[in-house]
């Protein structure tokens, strides 16, 4: 049997819906391309959870995408790219891209001199954001907070929501005093969030988020895996089912996924 092709899917997976809004970005970059999309909807959320247990999680859904045939690996969740992106690289004999650096980099054209990263628990104390940006840019100054009722108000599809603009009130007020001209949303959850989220931090303040930015990359770095031709087929795999979740995909993906296969890791 041989491996992946062109004609293979290039595979996503996220703890949860986040990673949707990666999937509709390479979709609409990428028309041609097939999707294998993994939910890990069953152990949601990743950003509270220890190091270990995220790389563990992380190299499960990665080995169960490249055991179906993806060409191509997008770990669309940021606390996943922060903790275990280089074990998972390493355990997988296909491309692997995370959604830090891309994001970094969309942040980066911004010219902004104050940087500021919202995102998980995990993600915040992992400072890979933080690392990246030194590692790029040492003279732009950079504060991190997390956000973790983020990740279950976007679950809930609450983003254009008065409670949404509450919470975001009280997580961002440190950040936005400090002089933040741009935020990176370092979670694939939070641009769920952006009317919400805009209102909050005012017209002032760019909202980066790394969804496009991680479709720019598999385009840039990887075209001669990409096909010029023919339709693309979305299938959607979850670990956990639920009403929730097929609403909110339609949301995000404009249309209804009627089979949503669920698969145990």
């Amino acid at each position: 049997m041989g491996g992946p092709s062109e004609h293979s899917p290039l595979g996503i997976f996220d703890s949860g819906v986040g990673g949707l809004t990666v999937l509709q970005a390479l979709r609409h970059r990428l028309p041609h391309e097939s999707f294998l999309y993994l939910g890990d909807t069953a152990r949601l959320p990743y950003g509270t959870k220890s190091a270990g247990t995220v790389t563990r999680y992380a190299l499960n859904a990665s080995r169960h995408l490249v055991d179906k045939g993806v060409k191509l690996l997008v770990v669309a969740c940021n606390t996943a790219s922060a903790f275990a992106l280089d074990e998972v690289a390493a355990a997988v004999d296909v491309p692997v891209i995370g959604v830090v650096e891309p994001g970094v980099e969309a942040a980066l054209v911004t010219s902004a001199n104050r940087l500021g990263v919202i995102g998980t628990e995990g993600t915040v104390r992992s400072g890979a954001y933080q690392r990246a940006i030194a590692d790029r840019a040492p003279s732009i100054d950079v504060r991190a907070t997390a956000c973790p009722l983020f990740v279950p108000l976007a679950e809930e599809g609450w983003g254009d929501h008065e409670v949404t603009d509450t919470v975001a009130r009280h997580y961002l007020e440190d950040i936005l005093a400090w002089g933040a001209q741009a935020l990176i949303l370092g979670c694939t959850h939070y641009p769920l969030l952006t009317p919400s989220l805009s209102r909050v931090v005012g017209p002032d303040v760019r909202l980066v988020d790394s969804a496009s930015a991680v479709a720019e990359a598999v385009i840039s770095r990887h075209r001669d895996l990409l096909k010029a031709d023919d339709g693309g087929k979305v299938t959607i795999q979850l670990t956990d089912a639920s009403e929730r979740f097929r609403r909110i995909t339609k949301a995000i993906l404009g249309e209804e996924f009627e089979e949503l296969e669920v698969v145990d890791l």
